[in-house]
């Protein structure tokens, strides 16, 4: 059983943080819902899921996981700015930890820095900031790059959700 960290903040896409987070409990794994604050509920930009944050980022340690999903929407962009954040995937993927991002969930990789030279794929409006951070981007349902797992959009989560499940 691995232990899972969603990387959240309101605004999230509500597909691409339920349906991972339900693949992982129903494999068995444990997931928490680390956010900004603890004990905040986190609505989804739909509206038809929210989720309680479980820990505060400075509450966490990257040794803690054994994988990070960032889901997407408008939830990285909150995130991706916080240096607690930042330096949480750092440091997952300095110890080779999977992790995964799914639409605009690379963004937080990207400011992070850990994409040099990766290949990844991402929602199309950030393609470009993946190109200028030195991945390489292809533009297909999921990209595995050794620790990195990336996806485009909701309709890639079933490749995602099970390359996720492979790594684990």
């Amino acid at each position: 059983m691995a232990k899972i960290c969603f990387l959240l903040a309101d605004g999230y896409e509500d597909s691409e943080m339920k349906n991972p987070y339900e693949a992982m409990k129903e494999a068995g794994h444990e997931a928490d819902v680390v956010g900004l604050e603890k004990g905040a509920e986190l609505k989804g930009k739909k509206g038809t899921v929210s989720y309680t944050s479980d820990y505060f980022i400075s509450e966490v340690k990257a040794d803690d996981y054994d994988a990070v999903i960032i889901p997407g929407g408008s939830a990285p962009e909150a995130l991706r700015v916080h240096e607690e954040v930042v330096q949480f995937v750092k440091q997952a993927n300095d110890q080779g930890k999977v992790i995964a991002g799914i639409c605009h969930g690379p963004q937080v990789m990207i400011s992070a820095d850990i994409l040099e030279g990766v290949n990844a794929t991402s929602y199309m409006g950030i393609r470009d900031d993946l190109k200028n951070a030195g991945s390489n981007y292809f533009d297909q349902e999921v990209v595995v790059d050794g620790n990195i797992i990336t996806s485009r959009t909701p309709k890639d989560e079933p490749a995602f959700i099970k390359e996720i499940l492979n790594k684990l």
